[in-house]
């Protein structure tokens, strides 16, 4: 019985999960020290808004077209290797930057790569196991993929004060080549079968249940309140700097991005197995929660360490919740034979979420004050809170098996 029950632990479950522990290595190791990378070569502060923005937002749309041209070729972990790749080479890129401009179109390559690879991986990882077990292996795969962001900033801090941020950049490339070389060994993928339809794209989301369409809708509301977490960093080492000094504020945000990160690792699993079992639609509630008093407690916390510390913890809790349960929820409802399309058409709302709400945070930060750029995000979350509450009740026993 209990080598059944462990089944869903496969080759593909953990491979998938050693490969995003690679990747997020590399590519987190460029995106704490971005902030403060960007400040020392004198670009603006509205330029960490407008590439996050950029990045998540193209990252989306590629994982739209990715999820459903790898449903109608069947060519899922081929798409999956070469996302692999270009996100493991664009830290070159950046790392050659001289200018604010040149850093955006290395976070653009890296940021479609991660687009072009998610959708045909998460396919491949919702077919390796039983239906109901998609929560711990998508809990399992995002705990892998947040050990890596927090290895990643981990070295940054260990690395910061020994060789310039540069040098940094360019050994960031090494986990992230070889992320795509352990997925082409280790994943395995189920017969694919090739989505036999000569329908366009905006035709065959149109076929996705109302249910998964209403789920869409408040995905896309929340999303709209979830600005970049980069953008957390940057407020950390401004509020910081004027007690602390330039290099320790960066050195405290680097910390506390890890501590997120350890939080975002720690919690992935215990979220997934919990919507296995009480309801993954009431557990993504309760995860949406978390982040309006992450928003809020930005409002009112006094600028210290511990303070933030805490509210970096929430931001760690509410997107393990937010990136298991979504993508746990989409694989279950969603048909096989489109389902990477349905997690494109999912990371596509989250996309244009993520870009609305890092260009208008950044924006309302920059003319009206820091106060008004979260208030913004506070509102906008807890309507999302809402809005998923109401979705359909049926969905409850589609979600919560």
């Amino acid at each position: 019985m209990e080598r059944k029950e462990k089944e869903w632990l496969n080759s593909t479950v953990w491979g998938t999960s050693l490969t995003s522990f690679l990747s997020d290595f590399g590519h987190e190791s460029v995106t704490v020290l971005l902030p403060s990378f960007l400040a020392s070569i004198g670009a603006p502060t509205y330029a960490l808004g407008i590439i996050e923005g950029l990045s998540d937002g193209l990252s989306s749309f590629a994982k739209l077209f990715s999820g459903y041209y790898s449903d109608k070729l069947g060519k899922h972990k081929e798409i999956a290797i070469l996302g692999y790749v270009a996100t493991g080479v664009f830290p070159a890129i950046v790392a050659i930057s001289m200018s604010w401009l040149l850093v955006l179109i290395g976070r653009l390559l890296g940021w479609i790569g991660r687009g072009i690879r998610g959708p045909p991986r998460d396919a491949i990882l919702a077919r390796s196991v039983q239906e109901k077990d998609l929560g711990k292996a998508f809990g399992v795969h995002r705990a892998g993929d947040t050990l890596g962001a927090i290895a990643g900033p981990a070295l940054a801090y260990v690395l910061l004060s020994r060789i310039e941020i540069r040098n940094i950049f360019w050994l960031a490339m090494i986990p992230g080549v070889l992320a795509a070389v352990v997925f082409t060994v280790t994943v395995k993928e189920k017969n694919p079968l090739p989505l036999e339809s000569h329908k366009g794209i905006i035709v065959s989301m149109r076929e996705f249940s109302p249910k998964y369409r209403k789920f869409l809708s408040a995905v896309l509301l929340f999303g709209i309140s979830d600005f970049s977490h980069t953008m957390l960093i940057l407020f950390a080492v401004t509020m910081l700097t004027p007690s602390m000094g330039f290099v320790q504020a960066t050195s405290a945000g680097v910390l506390l991005y890890g501590l997120r990160n350890i939080v975002y690792a720690a919690a992935c699993y215990p979220f997934g197995a919990l919507g296995d079992g009480l309801g993954r639609k009431k557990m993504l509630t309760f995860g949406y929660a978390l982040a309006v008093l992450m928003f809020i407690g930005f409002i009112i916390s006094p600028p210290s360490i511990i303070s933030y510390g805490l509210l970096f913890c929430l931001a760690g809790a509410y997107i393990a919740a937010e990136d298991t349960l979504e993508g746990a929820v989409s694989g279950q409802m969603v048909e096989e034979q489109r389902r990477a399309l349905g997690f494109g058409a999912l990371a596509t709302v989250n996309g244009i979420g993520d870009l609305i709400s890092s260009f208008v945070v950044g924006i309302l930060w920059s003319v009206f004050g820091f106060n008004v750029g979260f208030g913004f995000a506070a509102i906008v979350s807890a309507m999302g809170v809402f809005a998923l509450i109401r979705t359909d009740k049926s969905n409850e026993q589609l979600i919560g098996t």
